[in-house]
């Protein structure tokens, strides 16, 4: 795993790397895509962080942001995907101290297609505020954010799909699910879509519900407590942000992690 501390601007190779961000200052950091990449970013220790992506033409790339950090993160980001090229961007985290992202992919040029997608566990306030706009035609935007609210979490999600004039042909969609355990939990979920061109596909889905008391009930009479059901269910929910990445190892490990992070929160 690659440390990083100070600013920097990073050219990707291809295949698989991992990345460490730990620093008791703000950080700006530039990846630059120009071969197929799977990207792993673990945010061990920040307060400020910058990011910018640029994913060169006919490019693949996934990246996956992992926040243990204790502290409160403020996260903003943007990408650009250029012609026929596709970006998978996640961000996973199940620690207990606030944060605020904000991501931003453009879809500059004709064939280019993103997924922004987020899983959290909730026991603090979270903000998401994520956009993807499709500024060429025959582009594809997609979002999926899914969220576990436990006691005394606040949770905020702003999600905007984009396609502006010009942009033909082009699909902008997103689903937002947020789940939680007790009554008197926040969770409030904008899903916007905001459309200038008429030949294109445009859809939303978004759900804020309690977990089946029926299926809690049943989960408890096979032996289980209710901490045990609850990080049993969130893993569950909030795992599949790993698969964005091929590596085995690696999920194999996140798993646990959250799966110890979930059951430590649940306990408290």
């Amino acid at each position: 795993m690659i440390p990083v501390r100070v600013n920097e601007n990073l050219r990707l190779s291809g295949g698989y790397q991992e990345y460490e961000i730990d620093s008791e200052r703000d950080l700006e950091l530039t990846f630059t895509a120009e071969e197929d990449c799977d990207v792993f970013v673990r945010i061990k220790n920040d307060v400020n962080l910058r990011v910018r992506w640029f994913i060169a033409h006919d490019v693949k790339a996934s990246v996956l942001f992992w926040n243990v950090s204790g502290q409160p993160v403020k996260m903003d980001q943007s990408a650009d995907v250029m012609r026929n090229s596709d970006l998978t961007m996640a961000f996973g985290e199940c620690g207990a101290a606030q944060t605020d992202i904000n991501a931003y992919v453009a879809l500059r040029e004709e064939g280019a297609q993103s997924l922004l997608s987020t899983a959290s566990l909730v026991s603090t306030h979270k903000n998401y505020h994520l956009q993807t706009v499709n500024f060429a035609p025959h582009t594809y935007g997609d979002m999926k954010n899914y969220a576990v609210v436990l006691n005394k979490g606040v949770l905020m999600i702003d999600a905007v799909g984009s396609i502006v004039k010009g942009a033909y042909r082009s699909e902008s969609h997103q689903t937002s699910r947020a789940l939680s355990f007790e009554e008197g939990q926040k969770s409030t979920i904008l899903p916007e879509l905001l459309i200038d061109e008429n030949d294109v596909q445009a859809s939303h889905a978004m759900s804020i519900g309690r977990m089946d008391e029926d299926q809690l009930y049943y989960m408890m009479s096979r032996g289980l407590s209710v901490q045990q059901c609850t990080s049993l269910i969130s893993t569950g929910y909030l795992m599949p942000v790993t698969e964005v990445l091929k590596n085995e190892s690696l999920r194999q490990k996140l798993k646990e992690e959250m799966e110890r992070k979930i059951g430590e929160i649940c306990s408290m």
